[in-house]
């Protein structure tokens, strides 16, 4: 495809990094017919339709694909309308396109039902014709029932369900008809907190289920399709902070529930809702275990729990019996002293025959466990469960800690059984998939090529291909995958397109994320676009993962237990310092850029070592941990009350100023979104300010209306443009 007039910078912009128009949100129906997933009209086009693919069938032709719900249609060229609460259900989604954006089915996979605009729709599938239903708004998050005859949703913070014909819309559990808060419950609010009314929802996720737990949804449905788990979410226990808009000060700050490390949780309970009316609270220890991580229901067995201890260090697996709300335990696991347990995609699940599917830390690596018996070995990381049928388990893994370098970034799909493992992705690259039944879709990004291939396969064999219509980026990233150093650091060297051994050493921009949950070395293509851009604006780039980022052993990501700071910056050092006699780096001139905890990083960097870094771009940074969120923080940290050093030692500042900060002191960039209400604004201010007391000079670059994602089209092509003006500026380079 034509990549048009427009710069680099531009494109990556409008075309959401290159993602617009790619098939996506797969889901196979079990006799195999149809395949439904998400895509929009092109590589520019925001708005997403939800599609059919009909694999087989005496009327459809095998492999044609067909729209089952047009978003425009539908609204009548109208706008879409989003609540606050959709806002920030899609913020903590990372979702910033439009349209419909997500959508669930039924089990046979015949209904769809999604919302737009506060408005609930159906699809049906088979026929290609989709229709709305009247319901009080804005919806939230609805899920047909298994049988296809019901359609449960959230609007108003209650818990409705109405029938599939658009009858019978009724509430089955709503916060306004429950007593409100009386004198001695407003006495015992801590001071900052706000009344009671609007604070408790039925059927969503709170804000660190969401943010941080990967739990986005709050209800599920039976097999019967009778009743419904339903979690119940108080929110009053949490302090209230505030999100302004300088750039409109006529408009009031508005308030978020937010979990800042040592403070109160939400108050999360759960309840066995049933169509007739009835109700019945599951009870567990919410003292000992306060969080609820997972929730399973399936034919294969009871009503499934993770529940998690507040240090993360424990957790139980429940049987829920929904007649009476009762729980047994079916297993427990406990980490070592000072470690966390990780939650993992997928699990836990109960095989047909009724054995729990479970991800665990064992013997040094994370394995595949199915009843008590790990069913892999050191050999695989196991990084999530894709699907659990009869004969075999569908898992996604990287290779072990032992793995070979020409398996760097690489992540397949696997089919696992008592009789061994099976390789299903062969080619080199990163690799998911949905199964149902014998049908698969493999999803599959590889190194030389632009986006990701989505194949259908039967058997083993494609029988269809799903069309993409994402745009080419017109860049081809010059990347070597290499190791670094003693402890074998996963990298990545970029290059300028065209560099030759004779042009002469080049300045070292270092563009990491380098923190948990994600790794930026990885063996596919688009991942380093944005790298391959600055290459080739002079540098020569490094992306390197060090200690605490996922995909490697248990071990390498919890080396950061109490220390997120001088692990991850000793790692990104020794990686720069290793591959140095290796590629062209001229070590005078080294910069750093980086985002969220990339952005944090980046800090560390030109604040404890400008003896190595020369400048730094330190994007959304979390400067005090004390002010991030609970789950996330508390699992590596600890609680602040209690190791109030620990959150000292990991910050950029501190009440007395800057901690740890070096002379000399270097350029420093400081972006923020002020709309964020993930890493909030305050932690820039605080270090602009720490910085300005200690006589460092700085450029704070605040971005209006922006949150922790940039999807504004002209705000994301410019922050690239004045990034480079700053780097070139600031390591002496020619504009």
């Amino acid at each position: 495809m034509t990549t048009g007039q427009h710069s680099f910078p531009r494109r990556h912009a409008r075309t959401q990094r290159f993602t617009l128009g790619a098939p996506h949100a797969f889901t196979v129906s079990p006799d195999g017919a149809r395949v439904a997933f998400l895509r929009s009209g092109s590589g520019t086009d925001r708005s997403h339709q939800l599609w059919v693919l009909d694999v087989d069938g005496p009327n459809s032709g095998a492999g044609r694909e067909r729209v089952a719900a047009d978003p425009q249609a539908l609204l009548g060229g109208r706008a879409e309308e989003l609540s606050a609460e959709e806002l920030a259900r899609r913020e903590r989604s990372r979702e910033s396109g439009a349209g419909i954006v997500g959508y669930a089915t039924d089990a046979a996979v015949e209904l769809a039902a999604f919302a737009l605009s506060g408005r609930l729709f159906t699809a049906e599938l088979r026929a290609g014709t989709a229709r709305e239903l009247s319901v009080p708004g804005p919806v939230i998050d609805p899920r047909p029932s298994p049988d296809g005859r019901h359609v449960a949703y959230v609007a108003g913070g209650a818990l409705r369900v109405i029938g599939a014909e658009g009858d019978a819309d009724r509430a089955l559990a709503d916060p306004e008809q429950e007593p409100k808060e009386g004198p001695e419950q407003e006495a015992e609010r801590a001071p900052g907190q706000a009344p009671e009314s609007g604070l408790v929802s039925y059927g969503l996720a709170e804000f660190i289920a969401a943010e941080e737990m990967g739990r986005s949804r709050g209800f599920w449905w039976s097999p019967e399709s009778d009743r419904l788990l339903v979690a119940r979410v108080d929110d009053s226990p949490v302090r209230r902070w505030w999100i302004a808009d300088p750039a409109h000060p006529d408009r009031e700050p508005a308030p978020i529930a937010y979990p800042a490390a040592g403070t109160p949780n939400a108050d999360v309970r759960l309840f066995v809702l049933g169509l007739d009316g009835s109700r019945r609270e599951v009870v567990w220890d919410r003292t000992r275990y306060p969080y609820l991580a997972r929730a399973h229901w399936s034919a294969a067995g009871a009503p499934l729990l993770l529940v998690q201890s507040r240090d993360q260090g424990s957790q139980v697996y429940l049987a829920v019996d929904p007649d009476s709300g009762t729980t047994r335990m079916v297993h427990a696991d406990a980490a070592d002293a000072g470690d966390w347990l990780e939650l993992r995609p997928g699990v836990p699940a109960w095989t047909p025959s009724g054995q729990l599917v479970r991800i665990a830390d064992e013997g040094g690596a994370r394995v595949l466990t199915v009843g008590e018996r790990p069913l892999t070995g050191p050999q695989l990381h196991v990084c999530a469960v894709l699907d659990v049928a009869d004969d075999d388990v569908l898992i996604a893994a990287s290779a072990g800690g032992a793995a070979p370098s020409a398996e760097i970034g690489e992540t397949h799909v696997y089919r696992v059984n008592e009789l061994g493992v099976e390789r299903v992705s062969q080619e080199p690259g990163v690799h998911s998939a949905v199964r149902s039944g014998k049908v698969t879709v493999l999803v599959s990004a590889h190194p030389e090529h632009p986006g990701a291939q989505a194949r259908v396969l039967s058997g083993g064999r494609q029988t269809a291909l799903i069309v993409s219509h994402a745009e080419l980026p017109g860049i081809t990233p010059r990347v070597t995958l290499t190791e670094a150093g003693e402890r074998r650091i996963p990298c990545a060297v970029l290059l300028p397109t065209g560099y030759r051994d004779t042009d002469g050493p080049l300045p070292v921009l270092l563009d990491p994320y380098g923190g948990p949950h994600h790794a930026r070395v990885v063996a596919a293509h688009n991942p380093y676009l944005t790298s391959q851009w600055f290459a080739d604006q002079g540098f020569a780039v490094l992306v390197a993962d060090g200690r605490g980022t996922p995909g490697r052993t248990p071990a390498w990501e919890k080396a950061i237990r109490d220390d997120l700071a001088s692990v991850v910056l000793d790692d990104q050092v020794d990686a720069l310092r290793s591959l140095a006699d290796a590629f062209p780096f001229d070590l005078s001139r080294v910069a750093i850029r980086g985002w969220s905890f990339g952005g944090y990083l980046a800090g560390l960097a030109v604040l404890r070592r400008p003896d190595v870094f020369h400048a730094g771009i330190v994007g959304a940074p979390v400067t005090d941990q004390r002010l991030y969120d609970t789950h996330y923080t508390e699992r590596y940290l600890g609680d602040p009350r209690e190791q109030p050093a620990v959150y000292a030692a990991n910050s950029l500042v501190t009440d007395d100023g800057l901690s740890g900060a070096v002379e000399p002191a270097r350029p420093m960039m400081i972006v923020h979104g002020l709309a964020d209400d993930n890493v909030v604004m305050a932690h820039s201010l605080r270090l602009s300010s720490a910085l300005l007391a200690a006589g460092r000079p700085h450029e704070v670059l605040p971005l209006s209306g922006v949150t922790h994602m940039t999807p504004q089209e002209q705000v994301a092509e410019n922050l690239l443009l004045l990034q480079v003006d700053f780097l070139k500026r600031s390591l002496g380079l020619a504009p």
